[in-house]
């Protein structure tokens, strides 16, 4: 198993184990069989930001830096360059060097001809997440950093060149900074900041979503949209990898069908057990998370793992009846936070298998304080004074009304699962304790989150899943100038705004600690959000899957796995 060979870097693993498949002469195509939870928007890099379109897309296109996949901690790694990027004295000038002869996957846009990766499909990548006709998400990694980028700001034009990003030839490029910014190398290991040929996004326009045409290891093949996708091996790429020769991937909303299909051998690994299905495969007469006795006979694996994720439930700071900055607003905010009872949830609802978030950075990110405590915790009677306080009175029917008397009715949006319902549930029960009425509105998660930028969702429960260990990925998520991309509540306070600018241009320390201190308590002071926990997942795997190992950062693993095809129609027989 790879999880045993720590000093082995992955590409030479990948290479032994092709080179012994060559030896063995043609075989039946391996095909790695995996879920996604929700369904993909659309597969343009710049433009995507929820989780299933992103875990196809750091497949299909190529960063410059991808992490190592069995260092721990977390390492970067080359990925598309010949090697690490160097920096001046300074920190402000990078220059990052590519590998030759590496090539997009055959499309029309190219008119049949092999199409290589130059430094200048890089620039063009970037410079797309500031063309404000695509409204990148990602553009705050970026904007008022690079060096000369108010040209683009101003009067965007891709015919503009920038000091701050150049190709200075077609293999080199460099990338000048404003000032040093620690966090550089992790936007580059980003799906975001993959390889995209300006040839491909000129044909397709406002479609290249629709038409992924990247570098990657894998490339698109049948894809029926929100149902099932296939990945097909590139057989071209600049690694000996993938592994495996297609993934067929299957988009699971619903969690009972998730858990049943893994039990049936539909998937070779299922990751985060659903909390609602765990007493399916976890064994109840255990103290610790064990598989129940006849999966484990079955040669399946459990890996607890702890994920650099949130759990918040998000209130938007513009709505007219839980916004604003007011006294009163805040005590109801402040309220719905202390009448959130932590323990029932992840006893309930995570069946233990979880941490109550105390801010906002999960353990293992840079800049996680292990000794800091939140002022916020579960008191009904703390909660329930506070809204006597600031006018928040109790009417016949028993509900609270405004501090003018108008009625007052909470609209939390929801998702249409078992897990969902069972939130929904606690949540009012929570609620209602407080005299507080609510309603729910159920959609999928995509078309919330599209609201959700839009300002036209109240409330939402949701979770954050570290782009890059570091503790700015988190606390950008309240940075006023994010409202209506990842800043859903469109939280925007200056004596926020001001310690995160400060903070995201000092690398981890005792200085940027005290600032995330600050900030922490910030949220606390005004509660746009509800902070609920940090998870532990439950993952399992097949006894075919070779090579699984969890990353705590990268979305998918599918590049590095392999499968023993005797070992899973052995099981397959066994289970007729």
């Amino acid at each position: 198993m790879l999880a045993g060979m720590k000093t082995l870097r992955i590409f030479t693993v990948a290479l032994a184990l092709a080179c012994a498949q060559m030896g063995q002469g043609a075989a039946a195509p391996k095909v790695l069989h995996a879920l996604l939870s929700t369904g993909e928007t659309g597969l343009d890099p710049a433009v995507a930001s929820d989780l299933a379109s992103l875990s196809l897309l750091e497949n299909l296109f190529d960063p410059m830096l991808r992490y190592d996949y069995l260092a721990r901690p977390v390492k970067l790694q080359a990925n598309t360059l010949v090697a690490m990027p160097t920096v001046d004295a300074a920190g402000t000038m990078w220059t990052f060097r590519l590998k030759q002869g590496m090539a997009f996957a055959p499309d029309a846009a190219f008119g049949g001809q092999r199409r290589e990766v130059t430094a200048q499909d890089y620039v063009y990548s970037l410079q797309r997440l500031y063309d404000p006709a695509l409204k990148s998400p990602w553009l705050f990694l970026f904007e008022g950093k690079l060096l000369g980028d108010e040209a683009w700001r101003e009067h965007f034009s891709y015919g503009t060149a920038i000091p701050g990003l150049r190709a200075v030839d077609r293999y080199t490029l460099r990338i000048r900074l404003k000032e040093p910014d620690p966090s550089l190398l992790f936007y580059l290991a980003l799906p975001a900041t993959g390889a995209v040929a300006r040839e491909a996004a000129e044909r397709y326009g406002s479609q290249l979503g629709n038409h992924p045409v990247g570098s990657g290891p894998f490339v698109m093949g049948e894809w029926k949209r929100s149902d099932r996708i296939t990945l097909q091996a590139n057989r071209s790429y600049h690694l000996p990898l993938p592994l495996v020769d297609r993934v067929d991937v299957k988009i699971m909303e619903e969690y009972q069908s998730r858990v049943l299909g893994y039990l049936n051998g539909e998937f070779d690994y299922i990751e985060q057990v659903p909390e609602s299905m765990r007493d399916l495969v976890l064994d109840p007469a255990s103290a610790t998370p064990v598989l129940k006795p006849g999966l484990a006979r079955r040669g399946m694996v459990l890996d607890p793992f702890p994920v650099l994720q949130t759990y918040y439930m998000w209130m938007n700071m513009t709505d007219p009846v839980i916004g604003g900055y007011t006294k009163e607003k805040i005590a109801l905010r402040r309220a719905i936070a202390l009448g959130y009872n932590s323990a029932e949830d992840i006893a309930l609802l995570k069946k233990g298998l979880a941490l109550p978030a105390q801010s906002p950075l999960p353990p293992n990110v840079l800049g996680y304080d292990p000794s800091y405590r939140s002022p916020i915790s579960y008191n009904l009677t703390m909660a329930r004074a506070l809204l006597e306080r600031y006018g928040y009175r109790t009417g016949a029917d028993g509900f609270r009304t405004l501090p003018d008397g108008r009625p007052l009715v909470l609209r939390m949006h929801s998702e249409p699962s078992m897990v969902g319902r069972l939130r929904d549930e606690l949540w009012r029960k929570n609620l209602n304790a407080l005299g507080l009425r609510v309603e729910f509105i159920t959609d999928k998660k995509t078309e919330i989150i599209k609201a959700s930028r839009l300002g036209k969702v109240m409330m939402f429960e949701t979770n954050w899943v570290a782009d890059f260990p570091d503790g700015d990925n988190f606390y950008q998520l309240l940075y006023g100038p994010n409202a209506g991309r990842a800043n859903y509540a469109r939280f925007d306070l200056p004596a926020y705004n001001e310690r995160y600018e400060r903070a995201r241009r000092l690398a981890d320390g005792p200085e940027r600690q005290k600032l995330y201190g600050e900030m922490a308590q910030l949220i606390h002071a005004y509660n746009p959000w509800v902070l609920l926990t940090h998870p532990i997942s439950a993952d399992i795997r097949q006894p075919w899957l070779k090579n699984y190992k969890r990353h705590p950062v990268e979305f998918t693993n599918w590049r590095y796995l392999d499968i023993d095809v005797t070992a899973r129609e052995r099981a397959a027989r066994m289970t007729r």
